[in-house]
């Protein structure tokens, strides 16, 4: 499914770079939504098939902080595809579609040999180090029998009744919109302090880069000291940190520099939500259904997003959307907080159950709800 959504994602940004109507621009968009609403949650749910709970966080923010390497080489693309504008009758814009689309085609193409769909068809690994792995997933409670895993619409029901599900489904709506206003905007916010449209997007390039790193090193210390909740918090105590400066202050260079706090706590909090939303489902499709709710409220706030900075929000400074990006960073830290306390409850009640009876009591097919299952926190 992967490969295929990949290549057909390249193929539609393709065509979005040849078009020359606005009714064949919106058709490549609406096909391109589809297939991007896809493809992140099914490469998280992916990689839970291959590492345990407390290890899936740097694996995770190793492919999202892909999103904030983008975002820096993207810049730095972007400054050098604007000097082909012209170039066959393709503006500097299409340009950037077509390029990307091509390199997306030959992604998903590669994808197809080497992305196995299962450690049981993993070829880089042995038989002993296949059975290993599964036999970590089951421990972990990764993964679960073979008839808790068939597909089940009272499965995916349980991840809607689910109460953690739903108030990181929370964080995930503030995290889309303060995600997608940088992603999209950070170049636009830099041309407003006073740069060109091309030096603008070579200023986006520092906070992204920073961005990776900050990433991966919060994603490390999520995993050895498990706090997926700490790390959230932090991460949105940064965003707050940003863009209070930016509101606060009419000095450019502060402005600039605020944004070397807003995106790297934002791309540092989102791996966090991926993997603790995935970490505290079980079984499969349980799992499976909160990974899309997370990203249904994602791209949700993605949608409020691209309306904030600009339509609703005029530049240079953005007074009404910084306001509401920070109001949403404290939300964020306030939810994850209080995420924290209700998963730490639960722990409790099931340490207690525990307490007074064994496994072999307890019905199958509770998954997350199992005393034997204990969420991260």
């Amino acid at each position: 499914m992967l490969p295929v959504m990949l290549t057909l994602w390249g193929i539609l940004t393709t065509c979005q770079g040849t078009v020359k109507t606005y009714r064949g621009l919106l058709v490549c968009r609406f096909f391109l939504g589809l297939l991007e609403g896809g493809v992140f949650p099914g490469l998280v749910l992916y990689l839970s098939f291959f590492y345990p709970r407390l290890r899936l966080q740097t694996r995770i923010a190793a492919f999202f902080s892909a999103a904030s390497i983008s975002g820096a080489f993207g810049g730095i693309m972007a400054y050098g595809i604007i000097n082909l504008n012209g170039k066959f009758g393709h503006s500097g814009w299409q340009w950037i579609f077509i390029i990307e689309g091509a390199i997306t085609v030959l992604v998903g193409i590669v994808s197809f040999f080497f992305l196995p769909d299962s450690p049981d068809h993993a070829r880089f690994l042995n038989d002993e180090e296949k059975s290993y792995v599964k036999a970590k997933l089951k421990e972990d409670g990764a993964i679960a029998g073979d008839e808790a895993d068939g597909f089940s619409w009272p499965e995916v029901a349980k991840a809607f009744t689910s109460v953690h599900v739903l108030i990181v489904g929370v964080i995930f709506f503030f995290s889309g919109v303060v995600l997608y206003s940088l992603a999209y905007f950070t170049p636009s916010i830099i041309q407003s302090l006073g740069y060109t449209a091309a030096k603008a997007q070579l200023m986006s390039v520092p906070p992204f880069s920073v961005a990776f790193v900050f990433a991966m090193l919060t994603a490390w210390i999520s995993d050895r000291y498990h706090c997926r909740g700490l790390v959230s918090v932090f991460g949105s105590v940064l965003c707050t940190v940003g863009f209070a400066m930016f509101l606060g202050s009419a000095n450019h260079h502060v402005q600039y520099g605020s944004l070397f706090l807003s995106i790297p706590g934002t791309y540092a909090l989102a791996p966090a939500l991926a993997t603790w939303n995935a970490n505290n489902a079980a079984p499969h499709v349980r799992r499976a259904t909160a990974i899309a709710i997370g990203f249904i409220m994602t791209n949700s706030g993605g949608i409020l997003a691209t309306w904030l900075l600009g339509a609703l929000s005029p530049p240079p400074r953005y007074t009404k959307a910084t306001k509401m990006l920070l109001i949403f960073s404290v939300l964020m830290g306030f939810f994850s907080a209080l995420n924290v306390v209700y998963l730490g409850r639960e722990n409790k009640k099931k340490e207690a159950v525990r307490a007074h009876t064994s496994r072999h009591e307890e019905p199958a097919g509770l998954g997350d709800r199992s005393a034997w299952f204990v969420y991260s926190l």
